[in-house]
């Protein structure tokens, strides 16, 4: 199995702002976006990537992974972000607006000479992306693209669609459910998009559970106040993980070798729990050895 790391928590932090660049480093979030994009105006565009990129180098950031969300190839500063990204050797590198697979193809030409760890994540958030998920997914096969991960754009796509953010989000289940299975086909993870009323926690929280059960790996946040309970709620339960770790021994019993369903407290569960299970134990694991 590859290495799985945990993307609970994925928390932007915009890249012109220094404090919140040394804030991020004693934050509880897995995962820390750099933003150059959406939360930086125009003129502060080259400042923001010399000091995101400055940031990346020195480093502190801790077991944190660490992505850097550039401007899109469509507009002035997309390539150099990219360029200058890919010089300071982040875990990864998020394309916005990304429609189509050619967009991605671009970026793994830009990246040829890159270290090879630098994986590319690709905002869906485009009703044209949403037409071509498929073929956007599939890029993935083409190693030179490096991409690793989809994350949702809801406020994009709610803008272009005219979708209404709802309790429940029911206009947007279509779109979250075609991404997730398209993602899951070519082995991507995925991340559920944003809650923008902050002061909110209980609608925040019942969104995340939605989303962990719709299988999105974590959720990306907006704010600090949102890390601590969407790390709660996208871990294994301690319950759910105990009850991993028995189908799987019971599976590497000698006298199970062969046999593809067996009977475990009373209950019959097949090989693909216990699949399924190395996947719950490997996240567990994932979660502790980052906090230990």
């Amino acid at each position: 199995m590859t290495a799985i790391r945990p993307r609970r928590s994925v928390l932007y932090m915009p890249g012109s702002n220094a404090r919140a660049l040394e804030k991020a480093k004693t934050l509880p979030a897995d995962a820390l976006i750099l933003d150059l994009e959406d939360a930086v105006a125009p003129d502060a565009k080259a400042g923001a990537r010399e000091q995101v990129c400055g940031a990346v180098k020195a480093g502190g950031y801790g077991p944190r992974e660490i992505i850097i969300r550039a401007n899109g190839l469509d507009t002035p500063w997309g390539r150099d972000d990219i360029l200058a990204a890919a010089a300071a050797n982040p875990d990864g590198i998020l394309i916005p607006k990304v429609s189509n697979p050619e967009t991605l193809l671009e970026v793994g030409k830009l990246l040829a000479n890159a270290p090879d760890a630098i994986r590319v994540w690709a905002m869906v958030e485009t009703p044209a992306a949403m037409l071509d998920i498929a073929r956007i997914a599939a890029a993935a096969r083409d190693k030179s693209t490096r991409l690793a991960c989809f994350v949702m754009g809801t406020n994009d796509l709610a803008k272009e669609t005219r979708a209404r953010f709802v309790p429940g989000r029911a206009p947007m289940l279509p779109w979250l459910s075609l991404a997730l299975t398209a993602a899951r086909a070519e082995g991507l993870d995925i991340l559920d998009g944003v809650y923008n009323n902050i002061s909110d926690m209980d609608g925040f929280r019942a969104e995340c559970e939605q989303g962990r059960d719709f299988g999105f790996d974590g959720k990306t946040l907006i704010h600090p106040t949102q890390v601590e309970p969407a790390n709660d709620i996208f871990a294994p339960p301690a319950a759910e993980v105990e009850w991993a770790r028995k189908i799987i021994a019971a599976f590497q019993q000698p006298e199970n070798a062969n046999k593809g369903v067996l009977s475990v407290d009373g209950k019959m569960v097949e090989i693909l729990h216990a699949e399924m299970g190395r996947r719950v134990v490997a996240v567990a694991d994932a979660i502790a050895a980052r906090q230990g």
